[in-house]
C-alpha cells in the first residue's frame, strides 16, 4: 500500500474512532436531557462510524488470527502502562491538572490489568475455560473473577460493574 494511503488510513481511523465515541457521548447527554429520539440518532450514526473504523482496520491489515491479535493487544496494553501513561501523568501533574492526572493514572492501572488478562488468555487458548468478565463502568477495570465489593482502581461499588456477554 502506498505511503500516503497508509498515512491517510491512520488519519481516517482516528477520525472515525473519535466520531464514534463523540456520538456515543452525545447520545448519553441527549438521553439525560430527555430527547430519546435524538439519542437514537446519535447512536445510529455512532454505529456507522464504527463500521467505517472497522473497514479501515481491515484495509490496514491490523486484524489477524486470534493468537496474533492477542499478542498485539498484550503488547499495546503493556506499552500503554509502561511507556505512554507515565508521561501523560507527569505532564498533567506539571500543569496542575489533577482530574486529568487521576484519569490517566486509573487508565494506566487498568491497562496493566488488561495486559494480564491478555497474557492469561494466551496461556489458556487451548483450554475450554470460559471466564465471565465484568467491567467497572466508571474506570474500565475488567475482572475475570467475581465482582469485587469495590473496584480496586477507582473504588466504585459492585453495582457499577456490568457483565460482558
Amino acid at each position: 500500500m502506498g505511503e500516503k494511503t497508509t498515512a491517510n488510513l491512520k488519519i481516517a481511523f482516528q477520525g472515525e474512532s473519535e466520531a464514534y465515541f463523540r456520538n456515543r457521548a452525545f447520545a448519553d447527554q441527549a438521553e439525560k436531557d430527555g430527547y430519546p429520539q435524538i439519542a437514537r440518532l446519535f447512536r445510529a450514526v455512532a454505529e456507522a462510524e464504527a463500521i467505517h473504523a472497522m473497514n479501515v482496520l481491515r484495509l490496514r491489515g491490523i486484524v489477524k488470527d486470534t493468537e496474533a491479535n492477542l499478542e498485539r493487544a498484550f503488547g499495546t496494553e503493556t506499552f500503554a502502562f509502561e511507556k505512554a501513561y507515565p508521561g501523560l501523568i507527569r505532564d498533567a501533574e506539571d500543569e496542575g491538572e489533577r482530574a486529568a492526572s487521576i484519569s490517566f493514572s486509573q487508565a494506566r492501572d487498568v491497562e496493566q490489568g488488561h495486559a494480564e488478562l491478555y497474557k492469561k488468555a494466551m496461556n489458556d487458548m487451548m483450554s475450554d475455560r470460559m471466564p465471565e468478565y465484568h467491567i467497572c463502568t466508571v474506570c474500565g477495570y475488567v475482572t475475570d473473577g467475581p465482582v469485587p465489593e469495590a473496584c480496586p482502581i477507582c473504588q466504585a461499588t459492585s453495582e457499577k460493574f456490568r457483565k460482558i456477554e
